[in-house]
C-alpha cells in the first residue's frame, strides 16, 4: 500500500479543523469525492479524491482521530494543507460518522480496529445514546 498521502498532523481553531499533509507527500490530485472508506489493517480511515480513472487516497492516521474528533463537534467540514495549497473535503463528517457507527461492535473491520476506533471516538458514539 503506497502511504505517500498520509495525514499524520494538523491544527484547528474554534471553526474548523485543517490536516496536514506528511512530509514527502505529492501533491493530491483529483476532485474531494465525499466518500470515505476504512484501512483496518493500517488503523487510518482513507478519504477518497476522483481521478478520471480512479481514486487517490489520502490516509488520516490514528495520530489524527483526535482531531478527527473535533471535526465531528464542529460546523464546518475540514480542510486539507499541501504546500500552499488548501484543500476543502466535502463530505468528510458525514461520512466519518457513518463508518464510525457502522464499526460500533463489528468485527468485520477487525476486533482490534474496532476496539480502536470505539475507544477513540467514544464521546461521539456516547454523545447520541
Amino acid at each position: 500500500m503506497n502511504f505517500q498521502n498520509r495525514i499524520d498532523n494538523g491544527l484547528h481553531n474554534d471553526e474548523q479543523v485543517l490536516f496536514l499533509l506528511a512530509e514527502g507527500a505529492v501533491r493530491p490530485l483529483g476532485i474531494p469525492s465525499g466518500k470515505m472508506i476504512t484501512d483496518s489493517d493500517n488503523f487510518s480511515f482513507v478519504y477518497l479524491l476522483e481521478l478520471e480513472e480512479g481514486y487517490q487516497q489520502l490516509h488520516f492516521t490514528q495520530a489524527v482521530w483526535p482531531l478527527m474528533v473535533d471535526t465531528l463537534t464542529m460546523d464546518a467540514d475540514p480542510m486539507l494543507s499541501w504546500k500552499d495549497e488548501i484543500i476543502l473535503l466535502p463530505g468528510f463528517k458525514d461520512e466519518l460518522t457513518m463508518l464510525i457507527y457502522n464499526i460500533e461492535g463489528n468485527d468485520n473491520y477487525g476486533e482490534a480496529f474496532s476496539s480502536a476506533v470505539e475507544q477513540a471516538f467514544s464521546s461521539i458514539l456516547q454523545h447520541t445514546e
